[in-house]
């Protein structure tokens, strides 16, 4: 699988909707699965099923 690049979307409890930024499709996925300080508008990228935050 390749790399991707998200924005966090919209965070409802222990969820967040992630928006791929060259395609635009979106993912819902558990905090638990993303960095710590994951907020809204947040970039995000994954490559071998982890999210790492972009500076």
């Amino acid at each position: 699988m390749e790399p991707k690049k998200y924005i966090v979307n919209k965070i409802e409890g222990e969820y967040a909707t992630l928006q791929n930024i060259n395609d635009g499709s979106e993912v819902f996925i558990a905090m638990a699965l993303l960095p710590p300080n994951v907020d809204i508008n947040t970039r995000l990228h994954w490559e071998n099923f982890l999210y790492t935050m972009e500076e």
